[in-house]
């Protein structure tokens, strides 16, 4: 990952390994393989990491409990694994860059149904972090 400071939606400067965020995802540089199902899965899943860092420092920025930091973390987990078997059931998401391919697979009213079925109570709490995800995405192209 990238040393380089990130500029939240609120312009606060925050440097990307802060020890919040590697406490937060010690294992982030490893999602891409965990999602992944061929080895070319592994850039998509590098792309995808840097779409979700910005969103993953605002939530740091934000001061939440640990516990809902734990929980929005594990769901950005569960959506880039979506997102990778996705791209393989269906060629015409595969086309998509990976901003638009998000962008497509949650909305405002929440995230993409995610198989094997969750429970309707964990279905629930996923689409609250797709939802706060769409937004925050929404805000920062409104705003460049």
């Amino acid at each position: 990952m990238a040393t380089k400071p990130r500029r939240s939606h609120n312009a606060a400067i925050i440097p990307a390994n802060t020890p919040a965020f590697d406490q937060l995802c010690p294992d982030w540089a490893h999602w891409p393989r965990l999602w992944q199902v061929y080895p070319e899965d592994i850039a998509i899943g590098q792309t995808l990491l840097q779409t979700l860092e910005p969103f993953t420092i605002d939530l740091l920025q934000h001061r939440l409990a640990s516990k809902t930091l734990l929980r929005h973390r594990d769901h950005l987990q569960m959506l880039g694994g979506e997102i990778i078997h996705r791209r393989h059931q269906d060629p015409d998401l595969a086309k998509l860059p990976i901003q638009d391919l998000l962008l497509h697979l949650i909305e405002a009213d929440g995230g993409p149904l995610i198989w094997p079925r969750i429970t309707e109570s964990a279905q629930n709490a996923f689409d609250t972090t797709c939802r706060k995800l769409y937004r925050f995405i929404n805000e920062r192209k409104t705003r460049l």
